[in-house]
């Protein structure tokens, strides 16, 4: 239906009357990020005056095979190149997050839709598993370089190291640590880290990551960085160099962090000519080990021990795979080297993992690799590995652990097919984010988390087309609907549901910012900036959000707002369009327009009253005047005079007159921003004629009403109908006030005999409650 308003051309405005106020969602951030440092500068890049410590370690360590325990002893030079002098050290002991006494064993499951009066048969067996399981990581020795020991105290999962003297800033302090604790079983006491014992052959997987005493992280932002860790916020590092010596049975093959250093003495000269190979292979992966061998060795039984020697350079983290039941497959990355050599993807994976892991996972990390190189730098280390073990998906640096398999009969579903196609990548770009761009991720999971689940996102894109992602727009909009949900800013062992929260939010807000707000050019040029200004060094979320603004030139303050430090959600109502005619302003056409239209106005019913027959008017003619007499269609003088006067007035302008005869169609199309959320607007309009188009409004038309807003299309054709979000992009949480006009609400309507229709109030009779009867039994 058209409504037909009157109006001049100067009054028809892009924005309709408002009548609310921004309320601060176009605040600037200043308030909420911290000011600028000479360690953080206002651009979002690491300031003059940056720095970060730095931790050395030389480790020696034993895998017990019969005792499925690790012992070991380590060097540690910390380097402090802080300002501050130091009087302690806090060093994390991640593994003691399976004490008896450990917080995470008193807090409550707060995970959304979690019964605390209902308890799985799982959980009750991991229950009685940790009774059992003495997981503490026992400190056997704590000396200086020169053997002499250091005061301490286990603070749960941390330790403080006493100093006699404070560690002056730019110098280093040398200490050494021995430590044992026995391995969980991943079946019953789920971790990142842990073994899978396999009881048909009798042969055993270990996964081992967090499994030495790591240096906490002392920063410019917040000191040290020493929270109790829970189980969900996870690690805060700094980068050192490893030496790490592996000693595990000999017919164990052994994966891990860095460089080998002696493949002459742990690998036969078969598998050493088969590694030259993959070198040079970049298409399809080369077995190192091949199936066969490995069923072989899940047969024998070791004869001694073999030490594995591996280095790493400027990394933040090192773990470890060890197993016997081993296949092992590798290439090279194409267009990926250091130093001169190629980058090499390999896999290790047991029999129970093909057929699908020797066809996919080798290839998803070199399409990893290639792809995150491309939106970020360069891949600066010698290797990434995937890992087939009871850890579903953790990511350490150039090694990760990742859990899909087949079934038994060697089938997999598609779901199994894309999970481990997706977590491999997903856990491979992890070397990019935190691994490298080192983000807190005891303070900011989503620094981690979100940043690279938005990179796999572009990279399962470029993997196949129609790729069925996980957290996608639609996918996300249950979430956003949630009332009782918390920012995205908020620290992660405070929040319920970290998977939407931390990954899927970050996610859907990047795809938006890079294809509805920045482009897809000018969002790519500003994450690649950010991501190598922070290659090895420790950003915050105010670096971030700096630099994306800095190198895309927009002001994204009200996005960082809206998306990472609220609960609003996107729901735009496309509330009413109204049809506007233009006023030509010519009296001789619009004053008998006007008395046309109101002698087809409606006359207003009176009731019938006992009036005289003749007026006062007509029997006092003394009484009229010129208006008894005026016709409205008549045009006077002035009026006239008035009209010359502006199209003299549009002559001396340069403005043809004839635009006043436009026959354009006007259409104001007015919508409300329910949600809060601010968001540009995506409107398709479809016009009568069969044809339509697409008009994208950015998110500023909301700067002076956040509640109210408007668009005039301005067309010579007929508007049939306008929907709001057409592709269902922008994660609107209700797409039934997306319409105009309104489509109609789908429901289920039944029709019902007699008085049989559903009625709590009413007594069944006899034979309905046989019926009912009957109907059980069957059931």
């Amino acid at each position: 239906m058209k409504l037909l308003v009157p109006a001049f051309l100067a009054t028809l405005s892009l924005a309709a009357a408002e009548s609310g106020s921004p309320v601060g969602k176009f605040q600037q951030l200043d308030s909420s990020i911290p000011t600028p440092t000479p360690q953080r500068n206002a651009s979002g890049a690491p300031g003059s005056a940056y720095w970060q410590n730095r931790a050395d370690y030389d480790i020696n360590v034993v895998l017990d095979d019969v005792k499925r325990a690790i012992s070991a002893d380590a060097t540690v030079t910390y380097h402090n190149a802080s300002p501050d002098p130091l009087s302690y050290l806090w060093v994390q002991l991640d593994q003691n997050y399976f004490s008896h006494n450990a917080d995470s064993r008193s807090v409550p499951n707060t995970k959304r839709g979690v019964d605390p009066e209902k308890i799985t048969y799982s959980a009750l067996d991991r229950l009685l598993a940790y009774e059992k399981y003495d997981g503490d990581m026992k400190i056997l020795k704590l000396t200086d370089s020169k053997g002499e020991p250091l005061p301490h105290t286990v603070v749960k999962t941390m330790l403080r190291i006493d100093l006699a003297e404070p560690l002056a800033a730019d110098a280093d302090f040398v200490f050494k640590i021995a430590w044992s604790y026995p391995i969980n079983d991943c079946k019953r006491i789920n971790a990142r880290t842990g073994y899978e014992h396999f009881e048909e052959d009798g042969n055993t997987i270990y996964t081992i990551a967090q499994w030495f005493p790591r240096m906490a992280a002392y920063t410019d932002y917040a000191g040290w960085i020493n929270k109790q860790f829970l189980g969900t916020g996870e690690f805060t590092l700094e980068f050192g160099n490893y030496k790490v010596s592996l000693t595990t049975p000999d017919d164990h093959i052994v994966a891990a962090t860095g460089a080998l250093q002696n493949p002459d003495a742990v690998l036969t000269k078969t598998q050493r000519d088969r590694l030259q190979q993959a070198e040079k292979e970049k298409r399809k992966p080369v077995f190192i080990v091949t199936p066969d061998e490995a069923k072989a060795a899940e047969k024998g039984k070791p004869k001694g021990k073999k030490t594995w020697v591996f280095q790493a350079e400027n990394v933040r983290d090192f773990a470890f795979a060890s197993s016997r039941k081993f296949i092992w497959d590798a290439m090279a990355v194409e267009g990926a080297s250091v130093n001169g050599k190629p980058v090499m993807a390999m896999s290790l994976y047991p029999k129970e993992g093909m057929p699908l892991w020797d066809k996919y996972s080798t290839h998803a990390i070199a399409h990893t690799i290639q792809t995150y190189s491309r939106y970020t730098f360069a891949y600066p280390y010698p290797v990434a590995w995937s890992v087939n073990g009871p850890i579903g998906g953790m990511e350490y640096p150039m090694i990760c652990f990742n859990g899909p398999r087949p079934e038994k009969d060697g089938t997999y579903p598609e779901k199994t097919k894309y999970g481990l196609i997706g977590v491999v990548i997903h856990e491979v770009g992890h070397n990019y984010f935190p691994m490298i761009v080192n983000s807190d991720e005891r303070q900011w999971t989503w620094m981690d988390e979100g940043l690279n689940s938005f990179v796999e996102y572009l990279t399962e894109e470029e993997w196949e087309n129609d790729w069925k992602h996980r957290r996608n727009e639609r996918g996300m909009v249950d979430y956003m609907r949630l009332k009782d949900r918390v920012p995205v800013m908020t620290n992660s062992e405070s929040i319920a549901d970290l998977g939407p929260n931390a990954y899927g939010q970050p996610t859907v807000a990047l795809n938006i910012l890079r294809e509805h707000i920045l482009g897809r050019e000018a969002f790519d040029h500003a994450f690649k900036t950010y991501a190598k200004r922070w290659m090895f060094k420790r950003p915050t979320p105010s670096d971030f959000f700096r630099t994306m603004e800095e190198a895309s030139g927009v002001d994204l303050d009200w996005f960082w707002r809206g998306w990472f430090y609220s609960i609003d959600h996107v729901d735009v109502s496309v509330d009413e369009v109204k049809w506007l005619q233009l006023d030509t302003r010519d009296p001789a056409i619009e004053k008998p327009k006007k008395k046309k239209e109101k002698e087809e106005l409606p006359k207003t019913l009176t009731r019938e009253r006992n009036y005289p027959l003749s007026k006062r008017i007509d029997r006092y003619p003394e009484l009229k005047d010129f208006y008894d007499s005026y016709d409205e269609a008549t045009v006077l003088p002035s009026e006239k005079k008035k009209f010359e006067s502006l199209i003299k007035e549009l002559k001396e302008e340069k403005i043809d007159p004839a635009l006043l005869q436009t026959k354009h169609n006007f259409y104001l199309i007015e919508f409300s921003n329910v949600g809060g959320l601010i968001t540009p607007v995506i409107l398709k309009a479809e016009y009568s004629d069969g044809s339509s188009e697409e008009i994208t409004l950015p998110a500023e038309i909301w700067r002076f009403n956040t509640e109210k807003a408007s668009k005039l299309l301005f067309t010579k054709k007929e508007l049939k109908s306008v929907t709001f979000d057409p592709r269902q992009e922008l994660v609107d949480t209700n797409v039934e006030n997306n319409f105009w006009p309104r489509r109609p609400v789908k429901s289920k309507f039944q029709l019902y005999k007699d008085d049989k229709a559903p009625n709590p109030m009413r007594e069944l009779t006899k034979p309905e409650k046989d019926e009912k009867k009957d109907e059980a039994k069957k059931d």
